[in-house]
């Protein structure tokens, strides 16, 4: 049962401390004897040919705001597409967005998902790059300049923005928690592309070589991870560019946090499912930073947390295990802290340092229901969109 039990624990700490850790180390040590990663210049007369893609469902009382921040955006004259994609809108946005004459609008009624419409609009593009972004984003305007200028390397077949969430100060603990969580997965896709490739792009900001696209199967529940990664597949490398970043609000509360994580965890198993090949740690670089970085997160990590704590109660029974019991009330201490916070932020009270246990405790239940509702079919390839601040 010890055995068992460092080892759910070592397991648990690997995913969501020690691999990060051990990526830190590596990219000290590959600098040392490298030297810093150079930095790409940019060309403004060499940036390839590039689409903006933009996927908007019934996003009347945003588009507008989105359409001037698209319009904000900085890249060589005659070198940049806009095309908005509405399939199913019935709230206005496609009249909206049609007002304005420098962007390609593509609207049918029906709704097929997001990956359906983003298919139909892969068939129009005809530049050399595709970048992707969500309509309730805002683009920093340097975003596509940071974004295309990669492409110069012919080693790179997509590139990753960054994704930052707005935390106001008096923030609940979902916000925190999303704040806080996408700034630590930021820092891990940085080492990551460093060492050797992002392992898969968010959607609120990523790009493609147009001709290395491939179409996803149309109950694609992460369409922009799959997209990306069937592209690493293909041997080429998924870099990150944090000076190029998507700003979004924070999930509305945690009840809507969930529901977007629980979406997320189906369509992670949903993922492994359909890339068994990179499932080998030890078959390459690729491999090992995917299954470090989203296999182990998405698959058995919550359930070697409710192990170890099993485990380490059978043991701390035992009067002579002195140290087991310490661990123990660690772990009922720390659980505790997420009940508690949990309560709180019911009550609205909100105390910052419950906020992280309370946050882990929901993204690790929503794994759990994400493998329960995939494996039950009750997860819908169409998004729904989960509410914002």
């Amino acid at each position: 049962m010890k055995i068992l039990l460092w080892l759910s624990l070592f397991i648990v700490v690997y995913t969501f401390v020690g691999y990060g850790i051990l990526l830190y180390i590596i990219i000290r040590i590959k600098r040392k004897v490298k030297g810093m990663p150079k930095q790409i210049p940019v060309d403004m007369d060499t940036l390839p040919t590039c689409t903006l893609v933009v996927a908007a469902y019934n996003e009347a009382g945003f588009i507008k705001e989105k359409i001037a921040d698209t319009l904000k955006l900085k890249y060589p004259a005659g070198k940049l597409k806009l095309l908005f994609v509405t399939d199913g809108s019935d709230d206005g946005t496609p009249e909206i967005i049609a007002a304005y004459q420098q962007i390609q609008l593509l609207h049918r009624p029906g709704r097929m998902g997001k990956i359906a419409a983003v298919h139909r609009a892969m068939e129009s593009v005809d530049t050399e790059i595709t970048v992707f972004t969500d309509a309730n984003t805002f683009l920093n305007p340097d975003a596509l300049i940071n974004i295309c200028r990669h492409y110069a390397d012919q080693t790179v077949g997509a590139v990753a923005g960054e994704k930052r969430v707005h935390v106001e100060e008096n923030a609940d603990a979902s916000s925190a928690g999303e704040g806080f969580y996408w700034k630590y997965e930021s820092a891990l896709k940085k080492w990551d592309s460093e060492l050797y490739s992002v392992v898969g792009a968010a959607g609120e900001l990523f790009s493609v070589r147009t001709n290395l696209y491939k179409p996803v199967y149309p109950d694609t529940i992460l369409d922009d991870f799959m997209i990306s990664m069937l592209i690493a597949k293909q041997g080429y490398r998924i870099v990150y560019e944090p000076t190029a970043y998507a700003t979004e609000t924070a999930s509305a509360n945690v009840s809507e946090e969930l529901k977007r994580k629980v979406r997320i965890a189906a369509g992670g198993i949903q993922s492994i499912l359909r890339l068994k090949s990179l499932l080998n740690p030890f078959a390459s670089v690729l491999n090992f930073q995917y299954v470090s970085h989203r296999v182990l997160r998405w698959t058995v990590t919550p359930f070697f947390l409710i192990l170890a704590f099993v485990l380490n109660f059978l043991i701390a029974r035992n009067a002579e295990a002195t140290f087991y019991q310490i661990l123990f009330v660690a772990q009922i201490m720390f659980y505790l802290m997420a009940f508690l916070g949990f309560i709180l932020e019911k009550r609205e009270l909100r105390i910052k340092i419950l906020f992280i246990p309370y946050y882990f405790c929901v993204m690790n239940y929503a794994v759990l229901a994400g493998i329960i509702r995939y494996y039950r079919k009750n997860q819908s390839a169409v998004w729904e969109k989960a509410e914002r601040r």
